[in-house]
């Protein structure tokens, strides 16, 4: 049993000024929560005690219940309050923080997730690492109370040995991995990559490695550029077996759109229930990539109900994008999802309810069992090969807004309504190429207005960015990942609208990274400023991840920008990453897979084609269309007319003398260092970009 609540115990705790949901999902727990700062720190070098440290995210199942066991917990709380000093941490607002003592936890245990729970020093160097912890022990599992009666016996009887445990973990932590010398990003990192992902490939359910199985968008992007590149017609099929099983799965929202998180089994039925923005964005990217090299019309339909998805549930008062909804509803985990057959028949009645309970796999005594949600409930699915339902798409369609208007009706799960610049970044350039592959303007508009959010709510006047805005504040310095996000989101804003302005600011913040991110001493760009916090060590990443690096992200922005651009300078810069993490990639290349993406367009061929012509003229436009049509992930398009030309030429200034040609819109492909003789014709650029297949 918990202990009875002291008188004043459940008053807000120090988080109450905080803005982070997940923070506020705690403010009144009865331990006396400090979020990370100097007041922790301070108070636990005055009274001497251990930090106990705690990471999660407001749409963390896992954190959810151990909040409810534990932090809620009176006989918990006392035990915290008594001998550590607790501190909060929400992941998405210091992926700093995260990232570091999430290695700690991955060197001391050999895995990681969330909840994150580390003990540490009041010098925040870390002794202890675990993930989700039941209050009680139980078998296999020391639980958090017996875990905290221990710690602190330790803390007073053998404090000289926990802190030297901290100081030569610390010391691990900072360690720089050894590179081979002299190694060379060449196309064997692409082959070898890609071996091994085939050599991880499910032929059986289409996706990489066994449950759980997580989307890996990067990877789908991947193996569509080496299919490119190669010709190699198992790489398509490897995407396209991928996608085609996520769109039929469980993992994929049926009615209302976008994904969730990942698959808890190998065959994408069984979800776990979150739904990130990030994800949205990157699987937004890989299905419109697929649409383009395929054609295949489930991939724009499953791509549109994405963006739909995100405008009508991810979107923000402000014109930007929420962060995340949550796995948990009224009812336990993934309620809001699932259906009894019952349901399905009282909404779409007695034609049409056994109809979709057959397609979509909906049984009386009910596909999915949880001891929260209860018996006789189903996770909608179709069958592989059904997800495009050709035989009868009306009564579909109709079937799904039927069930989608019955299902708005019921409590949601909560919202993550903070904006982050990062992810921001990624969802502006996911809708920006959606808007030129689909011929969609409103996708264009959705962009730049979230573009003009992060720009005036985000930036400060030095020219640098923070990292969130939530409740009308903005905060955090930003991260690396942050800077390399919004590059690329504005390069694909240029791409998409041809607006120079775009590409100048896109060059103005690849600065602004360069001056305060990058190893002055060494290759390779940390993940913190060297204007921010000091932490126990600052990181590099270049690990892809369920998001690409901020290192991986970069390469390629200094690909594009190079192209752009025509300054060799980028693509020197690019170079140099490249082989900077070469021999570390070569070790397992299939684990960098957005790094593998910007090496292949380093590595080229690549061209650029300048369009020069006028806005208006639909010649100019059918030759746009004819670059946009095709999948050429390794080609770069500027359109030059004389209204964008005074600023074109200070950021391109190679695209000078590339002008119309008799008072017709002329295409200029170039490729390395040499141009093709212009053409005036679309029947010519068509041959051209043949050419360069």
């Amino acid at each position: 049993m918990s202990s009875k609540p002291a008188a004043g115990q459940n008053l807000p705790n120090h988080l109450i000024r905080e803005k982070s949901p997940y923070l506020q999902q705690h403010v009144n727990n009865p331990v006396d929560w400090y979020p990370w700062g100097d007041e922790a720190f301070r108070r636990a070098t005055k009274e001497q005690k251990p930090i106990f440290l705690s990471i999660g995210y407001a749409t963390c199942h896992w954190c959810h219940v151990m909040a409810r066991e534990s932090f809620e917990d009176y006989g918990v709380a006392a035990l915290l309050n008594m001998h550590f000093i607790a501190v909060k941490v929400d992941r998405e607002e210091r992926p700093d923080i995260d990232s570091i003592y999430m290695t700690a936890c991955q060197q001391m245990t050999g895995q990681g997730g969330w909840p994150l729970t580390i003990i540490m020093t009041p010098d925040k160097k870390p002794f202890f690492a675990g993930t989700y912890l039941p209050r009680k022990s139980r078998t296999g599992m020391t639980g958090l109370e017996e875990l905290l009666r221990k710690v602190a016996r330790l803390w007073q009887e053998k404090q000289d040995t926990l802190v030297a445990a901290a100081e030569q973990l610390t010391a691990s932590l900072a360690e720089i991995p050894d590179q081979p010398p002299g190694e060379t990003a060449d196309r064997s990192l692409l082959r070898n990559g890609y071996e091994e992902i085939a050599a991880s490939f499910d032929p059986v359910n289409g996706g990489f490695g066994g449950a759980p199985k997580f989307p890996t968008p990067t990877k789908i992007l991947f193996l569509l550029r080496y299919w490119k590149r190669t010709g190699s017609d198992p790489a398509l099929r490897m995407a396209e077996q991928t996608l085609d099983a996520m769109c039929c799965g469980g993992i994929h929202d049926h009615l209302g759109g976008g994904f969730h998180r990942y698959s808890t089994d190998t065959a994408w039925r069984i979800p776990h229930f979150e739904k990130m923005l990030y994800d949205q964005a990157l699987l937004l990217m890989a299905f419109t990539e697929a649409w383009m090299a395929t054609k295949n019309p489930v991939y724009r339909r499953t791509a549109e109900a994405i963006i739909a998805y995100v405008a009508r549930d991810l979107s923000s008062p402000e014109g930007a994008f929420i962060s995340a909804e949550d796995a948990d509803s009224p009812g336990g985990e993934g309620a809001f999802y699932l259906w009894t057959k019952k349901e399905l028949d009282d909404i779409l009645g007695p034609r049409d309810g056994p109809y979709a309970a057959a397609l979509f796999h909906v049984q009386k005594e009910g596909n999915f069992f949880s001891a929260e949600t209860g018996p006789g409930k189903n996770i909608l699915f179709l069958n592989p090969g059904n997800g495009n339902c050709p035989e009868d798409e009306t009564r579909i369609t109709g079937i799904r807004n039927r069930l989608l208007a019955g299902r708005q009706k019921r409590p949601r799960p909560q919202r993550d309504g903070k904006i982050l610049t990062d992810w921001n970044g990624l969802m502006i350039a996911a809708l920006a190429q959606s808007s030129r592959t689909f011929e969609n303007p409103e996708y264009y508009r959705a962009a730049e207005t979230a573009m003009h959010v992060i720009l005036g709510r985000l930036q400060v006047p030095d020219g640098g960015l923070l990292h969130r805005y939530c409740e009308g504040e903005a905060a955090i310095p930003a991260f690396a990942d942050d800077y390399a996000f919004v590059i690329r989101a504005l390069v694909e804003l240029y791409e998409t609208s041809f607006d120079p302005a775009w590409l100048q600011k896109a060059l103005d913040l690849d600065q602004y990274l360069r001056r305060h991110f990058s190893d002055t001493g060494g290759t390779g760009f940390f993940t913190t400023s060297d204007e921010g916090e000091v932490l126990i060590t600052r990181k590099k990443e270049v690990y892809d991840g369920a998001l690409p690096s901020c290192n991986s992200m970069i390469l390629t922005n200094l690909v594009l920008l190079g192209h752009l651009t025509g300054d060799p300078v980028h693509e020197e810069q690019a170079s140099g990453l490249a082989d900077a993490f070469a021999g570390i990639i070569r070790i397992s290349p299939s684990a960098y897979s957005a790094y593998l993406c910007g090496l292949d367009h380093l590595l080229g061929p690549a061209s650029d084609v300048v369009i020069a012509g006028e806005g208006s003229d639909p010649a100019a436009g059918e030759m746009i269309r004819i670059v946009r049509d095709r999948y050429l992930p390794s080609v770069t398009l500027h359109f030059r007319t004389p209204q964008a030309s005074p600023v074109l030429d200070a950021v391109a200034p190679f695209t000078r003398t590339m002008t119309g040609q008799n008072g017709k819109p002329t295409a200029y492909v170039c490729t390395g260092r040499t141009c093709s003789v212009p053409v005036t014709t679309t029947e010519a650029l068509q041959a051209l970009l043949s050419e360069k297949k």
